[in-house]
């Protein structure tokens, strides 16, 4: 059978192979580790689709191919063969564009190594990295299966030795040097990544915002009578983001098309919500992993997918299926003190929602009759959405329902 390159993302056309697991003529049992890929966004490590003995390496080690390229051949026994030297047709190519379009290369001298020290086993992208910089690795803490050091490991290395040397540095906020008064800093991949598709976005969806001022008083009465045994039992601190993804989830009910995307001249509603999450990655890029089937959840269920996925995208630790299905984006801002955010809608969705900080303010409210000047916990909640697939007076109204949920919603009993 063939060993394909899997599906990265909804924006990912293409991965690196970094390293093999196993070498031609070796066993390979089912869901054993078999290779590693990465791209700007994730490493990840991908299981053996079947039980089997490698028969042909078709990619090489720190090759990039496109999403669904044949990498390998895995002789399973399908076919009636028995051995990595058994006569099998060479695949077709014909019928599908995303494969390699050129002969296959023999395998890498690295592929039929036999692995000694799974630590020093090292991609080409990691060893041009540690050979760049001058690094030991015997100094380097793997990550990866058997401790093996990872793109992701050297990276967190260099930016520790980068901030040590900046901290020591009088006044040097930077390594770089200076030209005629300024510093040119090349983007990284996913910096590159980002920008094409918030490009593509932009050019693609006539975006239009819009804002409403929610009252979030219920909500925190809940997160104050309720936050600090949170902590305790869940090891993470109890913040606004899930009270409005579980509203968000319940508006969506009856305004089904801000969860859609265009298709031609055709709108395409989902039934379900997959509510993606974007996660700053400590200044250094954003990524969008999603709460697959958000919509059947709690708020405490939504609340721990949130820490969980943003703490493995921190970690690098994130798969391409966590990035695939999104069908709404939610982003906050709020912890950085923002008044107000006009987010780019994630492509291919209709809509994405902008969270940003809730504080003290004074407003008027009607009690008997008469107004009264109170102080409430109010944040602005800003949407922006494609006018070729939902109108403003539609939109409006699904913010209006938002706000409506979670300044009126029973949060004590959602969250127990």
């Amino acid at each position: 059978m063939n060993v394909l390159m899997p599906q990265l993302g909804e924006t990912v056309a293409e991965g690196t192979l970094s390293i093999w697991h196993k070498n031609v003529g070796e066993r390979v049992e089912a869901n054993e580790l078999l290779f590693e890929i990465s791209t700007d966004k994730v490493e990840m490590e991908v299981p053996a689709p079947a039980g089997g003995v490698m028969k042909e390496i078709l990619v090489k080690e720190g090759e990039t191919v496109e999403v669904g390229a044949i990498l390998a051949i895995l002789d399973d026994g399908t076919d009636g063969s028995v051995g990595p030297t058994a006569p099998e047709p060479a695949p077709s190519l014909e019928n599908n564009a995303q494969h390699l379009t050129h002969s296959p290369p023999p395998a890498s001298p690295s592929a039929v190594t036999p692995n000694h020290d799974p630590k020093r086993r090292l991609s080409p992208v990691v060893r041009k990295l540690v050979a760049e910089h001058n690094l030991n690795p015997d100094n380097i803490d793997g990550s990866g299966l058997d401790g093996r050091i990872k793109k992701s490991d050297v990276l967190a290395l260099l930016q520790r030795n980068a901030l040590t040397t900046t901290d020591q540095a009088s006044g040097s906020s930077t390594s770089l040097p200076s030209v005629d008064g300024k510093k040119v800093i090349a983007f990284n991949r996913i910096r590159r990544v980002t920008a094409e598709h918030m490009v593509r976005s932009k050019s693609t969806s006539p975006h239009v915002h819009q804002g409403v001022e929610v009252d979030f008083s219920r909500v925190d009465r809940v997160r104050s009578d309720k936050g600090v045994a949170w902590k305790a039992r869940e090891g993470f601190s109890l913040n606004y983001l899930p009270f409005v993804a579980r509203a968000v989830c319940d508006a969506i009910v009856e305004f089904p098309h801000v969860n859609a995307h265009v298709e031609e001249n055709s709108l395409v509603v989902y039934d379900q919500v997959n509510l993606a999450i974007a996660v700053d990655l400590n200044f250094e890029g954003l990524v969008a992993p999603v709460i697959q089937n958000a919509s059947s959840m709690t708020a405490v269920e939504i609340a721990r997918s949130i820490a969980g996925l943003a703490a493995r995208a921190r970690a690098n630790q994130l798969t391409p299926g966590d990035h695939l299905g999104a069908t709404y984006t939610i982003s906050n801002n709020g912890s950085f003190g923002t008044l107000f955010t006009t987010p780019i809608i994630n492509q291919p969705q209709v809509a994405i929602l902008s969270t940003d900080s809730i504080t003290k303010r004074p407003v008027v409210v009607e009690q008997d009759g008469e107004d009264h000047l109170v102080i409430r916990p109010v944040g602005i909640v800003t949407q922006a959405f494609d006018h070729r697939a939902i109108d403003g007076a539609y939109a409006a109204a699904f913010l209006r329902k938002v706000k409506e949920i979670i300044e009126t919603k029973n949060w004590e009993a959602a969250l127990p």
